[in-house]
């Protein structure tokens, strides 16, 4: 482990703050340069600087993150004990601070190597999809994918692999319900996304979500490279997992050829994301991806946030860079749509942090939410989309997905992200293909100890030793490098085939 005695015990993040932030575990009594602990602060922990009554307000980042639930005393620890949740009251101004993307010059802007499709989007990855229907494909759909798994390709090195994408749902879900709207646009968002050379649609053929429905709702055109078929159709099981093999192994030296070629950074979209976050997130790790989200939108690339309950109270800060007051509308509806949707499921906004954001420093969503917000940089919000809308506006855009990581990155994928990267200052180790996966640390000890898993290390921002500007070109160098082909851990340990995970809403019939 590295000694990082030499960094400041404590940051104060902004100069309106009545709590500094403990860089390493504090014993009591100790003179932290504010004032003294009155007991064991852990690492990542809030420390009140000066007293705070009950009933007022608890500042961090210049935000209200709280209000005491009891008196408290200069140096105590401040956390679930002492600080309570409440609505957020900050004032919304749309469009204040949004205007054109001050996008480089095109001769200025970086290049990577992609694969152009024929629709004229670029992939990251040479992947074969096998998308299901419905749950009752499934099995087949993964017997077909462990097929290559085990054979592999022979000669043919340029394909990624073959991947099944199999869910819970499909049938027995009421037509007219957002839940199955959801569905249909995530199964053919899939199926267009660039990082797919090509896909195999199967069904049984009594679903409710028939294959042949979906193809002819969202204009999806069979042919070489997109193939459907059902299981009932082809006489049973073991016939469609031949048939399946078959098609694939045609394809295979059409797929195999399809080569790199510079791509301008207008071909790539990258899903912004955070799991397992703590209290460093949103000092280190968050405002650098934040940096490079904003070098990606600069050189004409995408940047998608999401995780609409994770935005809950630092939503004022998008809508004034929302480019039109319409845009910022948007934004304030899908957050009514939340606030409605927990109430009639006897839930609340504030069913977050997790148990291991809280172990890790963070008391409330309001806390959680402004440091989840920096990964969006500062660029201006161009769009707001529904959960895996296609995503057309270029630049700095926001999807409405929940705050669990693998259906919001479904949904982002779906949206046509062919590029992933996931802050996290607890350990999240998923992958999901077809997107590859950065993975970054938010603080120096687990990224020590989790070495194997993380990409990128941005702990030293808090020793000093790094800043959130070298950090964040990193990230930038890192994105380019990875979508021209170079492999992220994860990848390497060929992770990700179960994480696909659909947004299941409404009633099961």
């Amino acid at each position: 482990m590295s000694d990082h005695s030499a960094a400041p015990a404590v940051i104060r993040l902004h100069p309106l703050d009545n709590v500094v932030v403990a860089t390493r575990a504090i014993e009591a009594g100790q003179d932290v340069g504010e004032v003294l602990t009155a007991h064991f602060i852990p690492s990542g922990h809030k420390i009140a600087v000066r007293p705070i009554k009950k009933g007022d307000a608890v500042l961090k980042y210049g935000q209200v993150i709280g209000t005491a639930s009891c008196d408290i005393q200069a140096g105590e620890h401040v956390h679930l004990q002492n600080l309570a949740m409440l609505d957020s009251a900050v004032s919304h101004e749309f469009a204040v601070d949004g205007g054109p993307t001050p996008l480089l010059p095109e001769n200025e802007r970086r290049m990577f190597q992609g694969y152009l499709r024929p629709d004229g989007l670029v992939g990251t990855r040479n992947y074969i999809g096998i998308i299901t229907s419905v749950n009752c494909s499934a099995t087949v759909s993964r017997a077909v994918a462990d097929h290559f798994k085990t054979n592999g390709f022979g000669n043919y090195s340029n394909i990624d692999g073959v991947v099944a994408l199999t869910h819970g749902t499909g049938c027995a879900i009421p037509m007219n319900t957002e839940g199955y709207q959801y569905l249909r646009r995530v199964l053919s968002g899939y199926a267009k996304n660039p990082n797919f050379a090509a896909v195999l649609m199967i069904g049984l053929g009594c679903e409710t979500n028939q294959v042949s429905h979906l193809v002819k709702a969202f204009e999806l055109e069979e042919g070489p490279l997109l193939r459907t078929m059902t299981i009932q159709k082809l006489g049973g099981t073991r016939k469609t997992i031949e048939e399946a093999i078959s098609i694939i192994e045609d394809l295979l030296p059409e797929i195999n050829a399809i080569k790199r070629t510079p791509q301008p950074l207008s071909g790539l979209k990258v899903a912004l994301q955070c799991g397992g976050s703590d209290a460093y997130s949103g000092i280190t790790a968050n405002p650098a991806l934040g940096f490079a989200a904003d070098l990606v939108v600069r050189h004409g690339g995408t940047a998608v946030l999401s995780e609409t309950p994770e935005i809950y109270g630092a939503e004022h800060l998008l809508t004034r860079r929302a480019t039109t007051p319409a845009i910022a509308e948007k934004l304030m509806a899908r957050i009514e749509w939340w606030r409605n949707y927990t109430t009639r499921n006897d839930a609340e906004l504030n069913n977050n942090p997790s148990h291991g954001n809280k172990e890790g420093g963070l008391t409330t969503i309001l806390e959680k939410s402004l440091g989840a917000v920096a990964k969006g940089g500062s660029m201006p919000l161009m769009e707001v989309y529904e959960y895996a809308e296609l995503v057309t506006t270029p630049g700095f855009v926001f999807m409405d997905t929940p705050g669990y990581d693998p259906v919001a990155v479904t949904g982002q994928v779906a949206g046509g992200c062919n590029m992933i990267v996931f802050t996290t200052g607890r350990g999240s180790v998923s992958g999901f293909k077809p997107a590859p996966c950065i993975k970054v640390a938010t603080n120096n000890e687990m990224y020590e100890h989790m070495i194997e898993d993380m990409d990128i290390n941005c702990g030293k921002i808090i020793d000093g030793s790094d800043s959130i500007e070298a950090a964040g070109t990193r990230i930038f160098e890192k994105i380019i490098a990875i979508a021209s082909g170079d492999r992220t851990l994860s990848e390497g340990y060929n992770y990700g085939d179960n994480e696909f995970v659909p947004w299941q809403i409404g009633a099961v019939t």
